[in-house]
């Protein structure tokens, strides 16, 4: 087993963005093997299981992740990750990470590289609904891609959305009402919401949508209207369809499978075209196995690593991680 520093400390989010990017392309090429998550309810939350290999990377592994949304109340995260790496000819687990940090700078670059893929714009207006560590990583990654002219933040807690603010204070920033947020060229929403919160008379033509926070059955962020104007993409079709930003009107009758356009990955590869400038794009960001792994790869090849003993029976300390 192998120690390594924090996600934060070895990792340039350009980096992470084209290593997100490029499992896309693999799997948008059927070059990966990634089953859909498995969900296990629990009290307060759930925890999900999700195993994948990318060949390219000789890299397999699963990670565990739960999502319990009143955790704040208790000074925790609302998402916590451990993601254990396999070498893939023999099976040995090779690393055991924690994968908190992980989770949330992965989210944020698969946004970017959806924002960079279904978009023409270099520059725009930046609005996030939310103010969770999700929307922290997420207008770092898309600061990457998009020149932000302005940032627009809504919070159901103001005093979130203002200690928000205060930390990107050298950015053209402030908090605001949810419906000039969500008239932004470029929308990042990452709520635990189970009712729509974003109206469809709100978003304007050619704007695009990071739809991050619905990643459970009964969760959606958006008016549906907005999807039957929208070309809509997916990161996976059966994890969108399960449970994503889709789900709920899919359920409900008011929206199909059939109008998704494809997946991110389609794109990538060029199998489906880029939209027109003008169109409304939306990104159905569930959060795929397949981008935990390539984030897991880069953090242990760029830190500094210390060789532990690997188990040798099941008394045998071996476990080890990133620091948050």
């Amino acid at each position: 087993m192998q120690y390594y520093p924090a996600p934060e400390e070895v990792i340039e989010m350009s980096d992470l963005i084209s290593a997100v990017e490029s499992a896309f392309v693999d799997h948008g090429a059927g070059r990966s093997v990634m089953p859909p998550k498995v969900y296990v309810n629990l009290p307060g939350g759930d925890f999900r299981t999700m195993p994948s290999y990318i060949p390219s990377l000789q890299t397999a592994g699963v990670k565990i992740v739960n999502v319990h949304p009143e955790n704040r109340k208790a000074g925790l995260p609302t998402v916590m990750a451990v993601t254990i790496l396999l070498d893939p000819p023999t099976g040995k687990p090779v690393a055991v990470l924690n994968a908190t940090t992980l989770t949330d700078l992965r989210t944020g670059a698969s946004a970017a590289v959806a924002t960079r893929a279904l978009t023409h714009k270099k520059s725009g207006t930046i609005g996030i609904i939310g103010s969770g560590r999700q929307a922290d990583s997420g207008l770092l990654a898309l600061s990457h891609v998009v020149e932000p002219e302005e940032v627009l933040v809504w919070s159901r807690s103001p005093t979130h959305a203002d200690e928000f603010v205060q930390r990107y204070s050298h950015l053209p920033i402030q908090s605001t009402d949810i419906e000039s947020a969500a008239g932004a060229d470029i929308l990042l929403t990452v709520t635990p919401s189970k009712t729509p919160l974003i109206k469809d008379e709100w978003i304007s033509d050619g704007a695009h949508i990071n739809a991050v926070g619905a990643d459970a059955p009964g969760k959606q962020e958006l008016d549906p209207a907005i999807l039957r104007r929208a070309d809509v993409f997916v990161d996976d079709m059966d994890q969108a369809t399960h449970s994503g930003e889709v789900n709920v009107p899919i359920r409900e009758g008011i929206y199909t499978p059939s109008q998704i356009r494809g997946t991110l990955g389609g794109v990538l590869t060029g199998a489906i075209p880029k939209p027109t400038p003008g169109t409304i794009t939306v990104f159905d960001s569930t959060g795929l196995s397949i981008t935990d792994l390539a984030a897991a790869h880069l953090a242990i090849g760029k830190g500094t690593i210390i060789d532990l003993p690997f188990m040798q029976n099941a008394n045998t300390p071996g476990i080890s991680g990133v620091r948050e």
